[in-house]
């Protein structure tokens, strides 16, 4: 970790480390003592505590530093985002993200690229008009991805999944979806030649996405088989449950550091690894390795999300950052207010049409999202995290070290950003989810999605017993059915092909017990 610490002999790589685990522990303690209170989630609980201590640490060191540790995108992108972003597909319910598959992409994609169309167009004119000038056409366009990637987990911990399974699904996948499609644009967007922008660079950089975006999650599915495939095979655990899941936390974090050095999305590998591995490998391990696992894998992304609060919460005192970026308080709050009026209507701008778009193609009763239902994805969405902040140190410094004022501006605007939104929507959250949402029988849930599920869903594929005649008409009810239900239909062929012939050779249970 090396450039991550404040180095400055040879003990001072113990202190600020000793300083910072006791300071994650004291967020562990507060945080159950308000676990009760889901007015205060963990990430709104660790960002005041690192403004707490980095005002301490102010205070200390006479006006000096706010950090016990620096934030680093290096230190972010390699060592916190893996464990989250896999823990996130290990963890998912499978059978509610791919029944909605198409929905969560519609959110997380091509929401994504609207919201990156509105804030840069919006942040290009808007900025000059403020006095706010030195940034180039690159730059626009990477605040444009910035400030597109969301953090639902304050809308997350308030929602009940077994309440609001489609809303929870629906929050839930486009959270991962959106971070995993935000730094895949945010990559193409770093190739493109910023003196030729026109309609061809447009369908470049959406090349680029495709290829990346794809080819990601191949490379994903490729790993999670194959570590499916070698525990099957050699069955480790009948000689060491350490070695199945050492096998499995190496290969998961493999799948990212590959994605990584081929100039691929670790991001969207991970995540899709994380989903195989709970579908097949999970199967393949004995109970107490499956135990073992889903806890290590959660502790460590809880601990990774943690660290990441904590440190927004102290680089919001960085005082180099603040004196460098020279700019008054007018403009500061300008800007700010800028990009928070522009992330409101970008979100704005693809979930609601896109929620129509999404009703018309299901026409579902149970899959219909209801305007309640809207507001709340909206509202979920306007939260900025940790991935924007790393994009921004990413985009506006080098090596750690901002580099002039208005890159200074911009990782500053981005912290504060990060931190209004935290705090003030996810203070607000728990009210607004509780005035649009009243509380849903379980019961009667359940018998919808399974009505939902079984209907129209028992129809066989050709058969040779029957008539020409007979086949055809059936396979117009297929065609019908596909037309008019996409997800289900593909969903409950995939099953069977699933049940047929994966798993045999993956692993998993048999017999309609599919998690997926």
């Amino acid at each position: 970790m090396e450039g991550v610490l404040n180095l400055g002999g040879e003990h001072a790589d113990v202190v600020p480390i000793t300083v910072f685990v006791a300071v994650l522990c004291l967020c562990l303690i507060v945080g159950h003592l308000l676990e009760e209170n889901r007015w205060v989630n963990e990430s709104i609980t660790a960002i005041i505590i690192g403004c707490v201590s980095g005002t301490i640490i102010l205070l200390l060191s006479k006006g000096k530093s706010s950090h016990i540790l620096r934030f680093n995108e290096e230190l972010f992108f390699i060592y916190l985002l893996p464990p989250i972003i896999f823990n996130a597909g290990f963890q998912v319910k499978k059978k509610q993200f791919f029944h909605n598959f198409l929905t969560i992409m519609l959110f997380g994609v091509v929401g994504v690229f609207i919201s990156t169309a509105i804030i840069t167009v919006g942040s290009w004119w808007l900025f000059p008009k403020l006095g706010f000038l030195g940034l180039t056409p690159r730059d626009f366009l990477a605040i444009g991805t910035i400030f597109s990637s969301t953090d639902t987990v304050c809308t997350l911990q308030v929602l009940h999944q077994d309440e609001t399974p489609l809303l929870y699904s629906l929050v839930f996948g486009e959270g991962v979806v959106n971070d995993a499609t935000s730094v895949v644009l945010f990559n193409a967007v770093q190739k493109i030649d910023v003196n030729r922008l026109d309609w061809s660079s447009a369908l470049r950089i959406f090349g680029d996405f495709l290829y990346l975006f794809s080819t990601s999650t191949l490379l994903g599915i490729a790993v999670g088989l194959f570590t499916a495939a070698t525990l099957k095979t050699l069955y480790f655990g009948r000689h060491s449950t350490v070695r199945e899941i050492a096998m499995m936390v190496l290969m998961a974090y493999l799948s990212y550091m590959l994605a990584e050095l081929c100039e691929l999305s670790g991001i969207l590998t991970v995540f899709f690894c994380g989903v195989l591995m709970s579908h097949y490998v999970w199967h393949n391990v004995t109970e107490s390795s499956r135990v073992t696992t889903r806890h290590v894998f959660a502790t460590f992304s809880f601990i990774a999300e943690t660290f990441i609060f904590l440190c927004v919460g102290m680089d919001a005192l960085d005082v180099e950052k603040w004196k460098m970026s020279k700019l008054s308080i007018g403009t500061g709050f300008g800007i700010y207010g800028t990009l928070i009026l522009l992330i409101l209507v970008g979100r704005a701008a693809f979930v609601f049409p896109l929620s129509v778009l999404s009703n018309y193609m299901t026409r579902s009763t149970s899959s219909s999202i209801t305007f309640n239902h809207q507001v709340v994805i909206w509202w979920a969405g306007l939260m900025r995290g940790a991935v924007s902040i790393a994009l921004a140190f990413k985009q506006f410094t080098y090596s750690g070290v901002t580099s002039d004022p208005v890159n200074a501006t911009m990782v500053t605007s981005t912290i504060e950003t990060v931190l209004f939104s935290t705090l003030v929507f996810g203070f607000l959250t728990k009210p607004l989810v509780k005035c649009l949402l009243p509380q849903v029988s379980h019961s009667a849930l359940e018998r919808q999605e399974s009505k939902a599920l079984n209907e129209n869903m028992t129809l066989p594929l050709l058969s040779f017993e029957e008539s020409a005649a007979e086949n055809l008409s059936r396979a117009k009810d297929n065609l019908s059915m596909l037309m008019e239900r996409p997800v289900y239909t593909i969903h409950s062929y995939w099953r069977r092909f699933d049940d047929a012939y994966m798993r045999p050779i993956f692993g998993g249970p048999r017999n309609n017990q599919s998690a997926c």
